[in-house]
């Protein structure tokens, strides 16, 4: 799922492979015979790792949430940075899982209502941390934004950095590097512009002075 050092195991070998196999055909249009023989196993073999197919999708959507949000936490807790470093921290990770968990986004976009009850509450739980997480970093770099423009802005940012898997096929694209600079420009520009002053959801310009003495132009 995230980028790794080590050897997957078999284990992330199959949800990898059923994520992308979910995302191009459906969570109905695949088998767990194809999802086997993408990873050299027997389709009744995956028995010993999963329960079914409705396991697979479980985990990998409840996973990257749980992924995000520890990487989100793990990235403020480290820092001593200024805000604004903070933030453009957190824009980085986020345009991480983007560009290669493509799959992943789109199948939370088609199947997230597939899960069970309980498994989607803990999906939109694990999401509403996260979300809260960067407005808090957000308003730290713009105080004078008010707290549902923050959220406004940040859910506005993820819909353009979850936007990859529109983006085209890699060859019209400007190269990874090219491609997660380009997101992170845009995405510093939507906080600066929320966070401008004069701005609707600004709190006047006393507090327009604050954000701009608290870091200037934000990252996202």
């Amino acid at each position: 799922m995230t980028t790794r050092t080590d050897a997957p195991t078999r284990r992330e070998q199959i949800l990898r492979e059923a994520a992308r196999l979910f995302a191009e055909r459906g969570f109905h249009g695949v088998g767990v015979d194809e999802i086997g023989a993408a990873v050299g196993i027997s389709g009744p073999g995956l028995y010993r790792h999963f329960a079914g197919k409705d396991a697979m999708l479980a985990e990998l959507l409840v996973g990257i949430s749980e992924q995000l949000l520890t990487g989100g936490k793990l990235r403020v807790a480290e820092s001593g940075a200024s805000p604004e470093a903070l933030l453009d921290s957190l824009i980085e990770g986020h345009i991480d899982f983007a560009l290669d968990d493509r799959p992943l986004i789109t199948l939370h976009d088609r199947e997230l209502d597939r899960l069970r009850d309980s498994d989607r509450k803990l999906v939109r739980q694990l999401q509403r941390q996260y979300v809260e997480l960067w407005v808090e970093v957000v308003r730290r770099l713009h105080p004078a934004l008010a707290e549902p423009s923050a959220r406004s802005a940040v859910h506005s940012v993820f819909g353009l950095l979850n936007s990859t898997p529109h983006l085209g096929r890699s060859g019209s694209l400007p190269g990874r590097a090219g491609t997660a600079e380009l997101l992170h420009r845009m995405a510093r520009g939507a906080f600066a512009a929320a966070g401008a002053p004069g701005a609707k959801g600004a709190t006047g310009s006393a507090g327009a002075e604050g954000a701009e003495g608290a870091g200037g132009v934000a990252g996202a």
